[in-house]
């Protein structure tokens, strides 16, 4: 009597099994053997050059969850403005990115579940990212070699930040500087794309038409809920911090970051909040930092629409067709410069007056907590009044 197809099938899967686990069983130990002993246990995960790296491995320590516990968002779906309000209150802050026309916003409060969405917006392939720890959301392209490649949590931290791997070699990215740190593509840096943190009013104003990430993210969780409930106080340590602190500013303290190019400064939030409007030049370029009020921060009260109010930031090159612009805070968000007296928005652009319509360059920033900033950028200017740099 012969087997029946399903027993054959039924072998055929088991045999399966089998080598499947043998190969796992193999890879483990190639991984095990090629680890370095200065690296933490967790980097066994990723199946990349160990030996290729361009930092201290014993800086790197697990987060508490695996690789891809903190499920990235792959397959993002987006809703209008109108339909997001029902769950996003206006004060609640989200990422505004916008590129090449195309207007979106990730609301934080999705971004503290899953930290990274792999989206794709006018055609570029682009990774949405934000590290609660260290308040720092940033976006960048997602195209190596020509080819678009998704990103994921690694479940790995260092100096607090968020440690991201790409789905292709497994290296291993700071999310902070973009730079691959681990693997294959350590060395390689990913492209910035602008982005800032405004509020869900802030955005729905000046893009009603705008896209916002829908809370269809294929997983189960508590949107709306800070997981990390108090840590936005500025008398708290940074969790799972180990390195040196900087003593100009408290290291939970709050600060728009800026980079132009090898250039880093710092502008804490006490100052822009205080002035509403600074005026630099970082660089050889004249900057306005704008700081509009009406943004709540992610991580302060259990439920983000009741945290306490943090605003909204902005930095531009405020040179307009040939003229550099003085600005001042007039109320309700909005800023006037004084030599047109055209009236703009925290985002940027002209709304009023005869320069309607009229976008400034953004320049590349983030509202970070300090202590991350001077981790990974110890060389960075702090401002104070007049100083250019």
């Amino acid at each position: 009597m012969t087997d029946s197809p399903s027993v054959q099938y039924r072998l055929v899967f088991v045999l399966g099994l089998v080598g499947l686990w043998i190969v796992s069983v193999a890879l483990g130990a190639r991984a095990q053997s090629s680890l370095p002993p200065d690296a933490p246990p967790a980097l066994q995960q990723f199946d990349t050059a160990y030996s290729k790296h361009n930092i201290d491995l014993s800086t790197l320590m697990s987060g508490g969850p695996p690789k891809d516990g903190i499920p990235s968002v792959d397959d993002p779906a987006f809703v209008s403005v109108r339909e997001a309000s029902r769950w996003v209150a206006p004060e609640e802050p989200v990422i505004l990115l916008e590129h090449k026309g195309t207007a979106r916003a990730y609301p934080l409060q999705i971004l503290t579940h899953h930290e990274i969405v792999n989206d794709q917006i006018a055609g570029t392939p682009v990774a949405v990212t934000f590290c609660p720890l260290c308040y720092s959301a940033l976006v960048f392209e997602r195209t190596l070699d020509g080819e678009p490649v998704e990103f994921g949590v690694s479940g790995l931290l260092r100096n607090s930040d968020l440690v991201m791997y790409d789905r292709k070699t497994e290296t291993l990215w700071q999310q902070l500087t973009g730079k691959g740190i681990v693997g294959d593509l350590a060395g390689r840096t990913l492209k910035q794309l602008p982005s800032q943190i405004v509020s869900f009013r802030q955005f729905s104003t000046t893009h009603p038409d705008g896209a916002v990430l829908s809370r269809d993210t294929g997983h189960d969780r508590p949107y709306g809920r800070n997981p990390y409930a108090g840590y936005d106080d500025i008398d708290n340590k940074p969790f799972a911090y180990r390195g040196p602190t900087d003593d100009r500013l408290p290291p939970m303290a709050k600060v728009v970051a800026v980079t132009i190019g090898d250039r880093y400064k710092a502008y804490p939030h006490s100052k822009t909040e205080e002035k509403r409007v600074l005026h630099d030049t970082v660089a050889g370029r004249p900057l306005a930092v704008f700081h509009a009020p009406g943004a709540v921060s992610a991580l302060d009260a259990a439920e983000i629409a009741e945290s306490k109010e943090t605003g909204s930031t902005g930095v531009f090159d405020r040179r307009v067709d040939g003229r550099t612009l003085t600005f001042s805070y007039v109320d309700d968000g909005r800023f006037e410069d004084e030599d047109t007296g055209s009236t703009w928005t925290v985002t940027g652009k002209a709304v009023d007056g005869p320069l309607e319509g009229t976008q400034l360059d953004r320049v590349q920033h983030g509202d970070y907590f300090a202590f991350a900033w001077f981790a990974f950028r110890p060389e960075a200017a702090l401002y104070s009044d007049g100083g250019a740099s």
